[in-house]
């Protein structure tokens, strides 16, 4: 055996001993060599014994530009030599000023919509963002006094997903991943996302009445008084399997928490930065929240970084005199890290230098267009896309659309199949998802495509088989 084969194996054994993986059977782990990725090269990741791999994932969805980009490299090691962390409890640093001020730039906007999001608050992740954007919605509320102190509750969609958090779990949908925790969770008033795998009329079809609105709003009446907010994952549920909703869905949901006087939360932590062909999914349907929860790709894929936006109204409730004690009482150690920050900014500075956005559209066709004819295929039932943001749904039966038993691991049978062609993806389930770095070159997609198709074949084969 040689030694650089003995050096991987260290590291593996360590790795089983040492570190508890999330979302991961530790059982199953320890009994498996894990990959462990040493290096990376824009869509491409090596192992600790040479292997690379395509990056189908993004790293967990948040990587951008490809790994070591040379302005965001450059950007940390510039921000390095000046300081790497300040905190803003008290004091104020440069690029979180400036990030600000451009996260305020591209965030979303309507011209016929008269407020704005104007303000920043920022964290560390996903579900701290959405955890803020809650506290915020709460106390803006409480700030104004009665009559408005009875809205202390928050809407939420079946299959959502916002994070791991206990507030974050609170407003979750996936029974798999949040009923352990039920005891601990505050209750919410959950209303159901729309089931346009159910629905009678084509999710194309121009018609579509959307009969799922109309169910939201009979609960948002009932209710209305008690509602502080409504939170919504726009144009997707991503952690759900990337269940879509209709065209002309999130505008919908946007009307009705005008009408009924409700804060909406858009969590744009999974769609943000470019993944739906837009900055951020609201923006297809010229909608803007009041609250928005950011993270992810916020920083290409390089340091932890999320922020929570908000308009100046909602601010202003928070403003008074200081024994009015109406301060927004909440805060990390690394809010608004400098380090973080000058990698974001760099981030959106690619976006405008290398036309991120427009050279990404037909990249989003070229799949489009890739992947409709496996909708044929044995075992496949929905293919779902918005925008970079892929998922093929594997079912036991096409016909009645029965999936197969998740103990059965067919998501993951495919995975491995296209891990041992050289592709890196994680399943949802039953559904296999592909999410590649936005800059991705045709060749590098055309290499992920075919690899994906064949591990779908491949994983099929002998069903009946239970899976390794």
């Amino acid at each position: 055996m040689s030694s650089s084969k003995d050096h991987s194996i260290t590291w593996q054994k360590k790795d089983q001993q040492l570190i508890w993986h999330p979302f991961t059977q530790m059982r199953e782990w320890e009994q498996t060599a894990p990959t462990i990725i040493v290096s990376g090269d824009g869509v491409w990741l090596t192992d600790i014994e040479g292997n690379r791999f395509l990056d189908g994932t993004s790293s967990l969805w948040v990587n951008i530009h490809g790994h070591r980009h040379p302005k965001i490299d450059q950007a940390l090691k510039d921000q390095i030599d000046q300081i790497s962390h300040s905190t803003l409890l008290g004091l104020a640093n440069l690029p979180s000023i400036a990030l600000a001020e451009k996260l305020i730039q591209i965030a979303p906007s309507s011209n016929e919509t008269p407020h704005k999001l104007s303000k920043v608050f920022y964290s560390d992740n996903g579900s701290t963002a959405v955890e803020i954007a809650l506290k915020i919605a709460f106390g803006y509320w409480q700030h104004r006094g009665k009559p408005y102190t009875t809205k202390q509750k928050f809407v939420s969609f079946s299959n959502a997903y916002h994070g791991d958090t206990i507030g974050s779990v609170s407003l979750g949908g996936i029974d798999l991943f949040h009923r352990a925790y039920q005891p601990l969770l505050f209750e919410t008033i959950q209303v159901p996302a729309p089931t346009c795998y159910r629905c009678p009329i084509s999710l194309e079809h121009p018609s579509c009445e959307m009969a799922c609105v109309d169910e939201v709003e009979k609960i948002i009446q009932k209710n209305e008084t008690e509602i502080a907010g409504l939170i919504i994952e726009p144009l997707i549920q991503a952690a759900a399997g990337m269940l879509t909703a209709p065209a002309g869905y999130l505008n919908k949901i946007r009307t009705l928490c005008t009408r009924y006087d409700i804060l909406m939360i858009a969590d744009e932590v999974a769609t943000g930065f470019g993944r739906t062909g837009k900055m951020f999914a609201c923006e297809h349907e010229a909608v803007v929240p009041d609250l928005m929860a950011i993270s992810k790709g916020i920083t290409g894929g390089y340091l932890p970084l999320a922020a929570t936006l908000t308009t100046q109204t909602i601010y202003d409730a928070f403003l008074g005199e200081y024994a009015e004690f109406k301060t927004f009482f909440h805060g990390h150690s690394y809010t608004g890290n400098p380090l973080g920050c000058a990698a974001a900014i760099a981030n959106l500075d690619i976006f405008e230098s290398e036309d991120t956005l427009t050279q990404l559209q037909h990249k989003i066709q070229f799949v489009k267009d890739t992947i409709k004819t496996w909708k044929d295929w044995p075992y496949v039932g929905e293919i779902r896309q918005a925008g970079f943001m892929i998922a093929i749904e594997l079912v036991a039966d096409k016909k009645n659309k029965t999936p197969f038993a998740l103990e059965k691991r067919i998501g993951g049978r495919v995975c491995e199949a296209a891990k041992s062609r050289g592709l890196i993806l994680r399943p949802l389930g039953n559904v296999v998802v592909l999410m590649p770095p936005l800059s991705i070159e045709m060749t590098d997609l055309e290499q992920m495509l075919l690899i994906l198709g064949n591990a779908i074949q491949e994983g099929m084969m002998n069903i009946q088989e239970p899976a390794l």
